[in-house]
């Protein structure tokens, strides 16, 4: 039993540790032909991205507060206190894993060189992105991420003024 305990925690905690972070490539995305546009950023702004409820961290904490409960008191109140430490464990667990899955991150409002304006939400990276940079825009596998434009590349025309 403390074996499925553990491997219940060990699975809450290696989830609360994925990541959007646009300095973190996945694997999956490794060794993949990307397209790439170039854009210029014309503003951002801090968002948070809200964390995630995989079920995870509640079933972690029901298991663990329903076998913590259950070694309390004589039979019949080991069953009682046992089903509340489950449900006490899990609201517990579910909050730690979306507490702890939340990021920090920026929208990027850029113009593309046709015109066109595109709003990308990706989680705040090391590079700090402003008004008027050139940018590229990285699309592998369906995801998208915004990156400063290397050196020498021309930027996007800047934006129509009315």
């Amino acid at each position: 039993m403390n074996r499925t305990v553990i491997a219940a925690v060990l699975a809450a905690l290696v989830s609360a540790c994925t990541t959007t972070s646009p300095d973190v490539i996945s694997r999956d995305d490794a060794n993949r032909m990307s397209s790439v546009v170039d854009a210029t950023v014309l503003s951002t702004r801090a968002v948070t991205v809200d964390g995630k409820q995989s079920g995870l961290g509640a079933t972690a904490g029901g298991v663990v507060g329903g076998i913590a409960g259950s070694s309390v008191g004589g039979r019949r109140e080991s069953v009682v206190v046992g089903v509340l430490g489950a449900v006490a464990g899990a609201v517990i667990g579910n909050a730690v894993e979306r507490s702890s899955t939340h990021e920090s991150a920026q929208e990027i409002l850029v113009q593309l060189r046709n015109g066109e304006r595109r709003a990308i939400v990706q989680a705040t990276g090391q590079e700090v992105l402003k008004a008027g940079d050139p940018v590229i825009i990285v699309t592998t596998g369906g995801k998208v991420r915004v990156t400063k434009a290397p050196a020498g590349t021309a930027a996007a025309p800047a934006a129509p003024r009315n």
